[in-house]
């Protein structure tokens, strides 16, 4: 299997411009280079609705797959509280602010490795 012929830097600027695009709020980065084998970011956002949420990740999957030919892999689309895109070497986390709060997701990725974007 061939190499892609982009990189995972090029995928995190992708997905940080189109969920700022969307109007996601709250949008965070996380580097997991060398903290972990699954993804080389993380990225956390919020919408303010599951509606929002749900565009949110849906434009965003479009948008993968018409710049770089990625497939993501998406769950919880359908409720639209929590939807975890998986493009590879970013992972994409967009919430509904309650259940963000709820979870606390990038207290566990945090200390000293994320910065808040956009």
């Amino acid at each position: 299997m061939a190499a892609p012929d982009y990189t995972s830097e090029q995928v995190l600027a992708a997905v940080l411009a189109s969920v700022d695009d969307d109007k996601a709020e709250d949008i965070v980065q996380i580097d997991l280079r060398g903290r972990s084998d699954v993804a080389d970011y993380m990225v956390i956002c919020s919408g303010r609705s599951s509606r929002q949420v749900a565009a949110i990740s849906e434009k965003l999957a479009e948008r993968l797959k018409e710049q770089f030919r990625i497939h993501v892999k998406m769950e919880g689309k359908e409720t639209g509280d929590w939807v975890l895109i998986d493009s590879g070497d970013v992972i994409v986390h967009v919430f509904r602010p309650e259940v963000r709060d709820f979870y606390q997701l990038e207290k566990m990725w945090m200390p000293g490795s994320a910065h808040r974007g956009a």
